[in-house]
């Protein structure tokens, strides 16, 4: 090791949960960045000077560990927090959400929407997300100005949407974002959001798995979600939802499903057999009360699952600190046993295997040399926090998003010292404030 070395950015004086494969914990550790990726993991050397850095983080005794993922979102819907709640998933969608996106949406308030969703997510430790909606062209412009790494899809319905008044047009569309943002930043991954089997045709979803294919990216798509959805489709084609999706030829390893509650044991090999990633909403799930998808059961059969919080409409946070308590003790209740999805494995499902799920595998979710440098740093001197004996335990039933302290994004300093450096939060949050009163009225 060439101790002569510059570093862009070290970290030291706390204790990393690098959530690799063998859950490897560091005491006193540091972390030595470069050009964006994570170059040194290991323990401080007593009595050794840290290696030189042009910028020195400590941690001040808290928990360095991998930024979260949040394989699902619907970044702009901050904007309809708490419009409608307290009401069945269909009558939620169609009477309240599609009207007031039908009314309200536009590239304008897209944009400052998903600024504050970027702002509420970097801070409360957020570094990816996996987001699909309508004008992700303007949630791509403030995702890439916040400084965030995220998957994000443009949405697909077979009836006029907003920014896509042409149902025929709609995966016409989505074919020219992917063109538009396809390595256009390292940061943002363009993909396809088919929303579900119920509100896309055949020839729309074989349309966008065609286009998604050939451009090599994911496809995301909601499926069962409700049992009314199962009979829906059941009824139709005479199969399940998931079931249906493979005789089109849409799942495979670039496949997205999320919810998948109302899944078989055949549904569930066909999901492990393809290699189809799967996101879990529990919170917007429990409060749409669309059932528990069966987690434990996947995880044991091997299936890449990562935690999302939905979008604000449903949840009503971006918090997957509070989202994680949320899926640990669903399970444990409604399996009546304490032990299952313990929090290590949540953690895991929020940093490494929410990675994997979106096909990132190879560059986040852990704190590992090679690794892209996506870390945040946890303040632990709290009162909730004292004593700390099990960090994984604490971060999943203890800390909540405003424990975050520090945010670094590829090697870049996002949030330090719990303050946004990418934008004036202040001022999205009065534009916000704006259209909420505009909305109200």
């Amino acid at each position: 090791m060439n101790e002569d070395r510059t570093y862009d950015i070290i970290i030291h004086n706390g204790a990393i949960l690098t959530v690799n494969a063998d859950f490897d914990v560091v005491g006193n550790g540091i972390v030595c960045i470069s050009d964006g990726r994570i170059e040194r993991v290991e323990a401080k050397t007593t009595g050794k000077p840290l290696p030189s850095a042009r910028k020195s983080i400590d941690a001040r005794g808290g928990i360095i560990m991998p930024g979260l993922v949040n394989t699902h979102t619907h970044a702009p819907m901050v904007l309809f927090r708490g419009l409608a709640d307290d009401l069945p998933l269909m009558t939620w969608l169609e009477e309240y959400i599609f009207k007031a996106e039908g009314r309200w949406l536009n590239p304008e308030t897209v944009y400052s929407a998903s600024r504050l969703a970027c702002a509420e997510m970097l801070l409360s430790g957020t570094t990816t997300c996996c987001d699909g909606y309508f004008f992700e062209d303007s949630v791509a412009q403030a995702v890439q100005e916040s400084g965030m790494r995220a998957v994000l899809g443009q949405g697909v319905v077979d009836f006029p949407a907003p920014g896509v008044p042409d149902p025929e047009k709609n995966v016409a569309e989505a074919m020219a974002f992917i063109q538009k943002w396809q390595g256009k930043t390292p940061l943002i991954v363009p993909g396809i959001f088919c929303h579900s089997p119920y509100t896309c045709s055949k020839k729309t979803l074989k349309q966008a798995r065609e286009a998604a294919n050939e451009a090599g990216c994911l496809f995301q798509i909601h499926v069962a979600e409700t049992q009314n959805e199962v009979k829906q489709i059941r009824k139709e084609f005479g199969i399940s939802p998931t079931q249906y999706l493979e005789s089109l030829g849409i799942l495979n390893d670039r496949t997205l499903a999320v919810h998948a509650i109302w899944v078989d044991e055949e549904d569930i090999s066909l999901i492990a057999k393809r290699g189809v990633g799967l996101s879990v909403t529990t919170e917007s799930e429990m409060k749409l009360a669309s059932g528990v998808a069966p987690v434990p059961r996947f995880l044991e059969i091997g299936i890449s699952v990562g935690i999302g919080t939905d979008g604000c409409a449903s949840n009503n946070n971006l918090d997957m600190f509070q989202e994680m308590d949320f899926v640990a003790k669903l399970h444990k209740v409604d399996n009546l046993d304490p032990t299952v999805l313990n929090a290590s494995q949540v953690l895991n499902l929020a940093t490494r295997d929410g990675a994997a799920a979106i096909g990132l595998e190879k560059e986040i979710g852990s704190v590992e040399a090679g690794k892209r440098a996506d870390l945040i740093i946890i303040d632990t001197h709290k009162p909730h926090l004292t004593p700390l004996y099990d960090p994984a335990s604490h971060l999943v039933y203890a800390v909540n998003g405003g424990d975050v302290k520090d945010v670094i994004i590829d090697g870049r300093v996002v949030v330090e010292n719990g303050v946004v450096l990418t934008m004036n939060v202040d001022e999205v949050i009065e534009e916000v404030e704006k259209l909420g009163r505009k909305i109200a009225s």
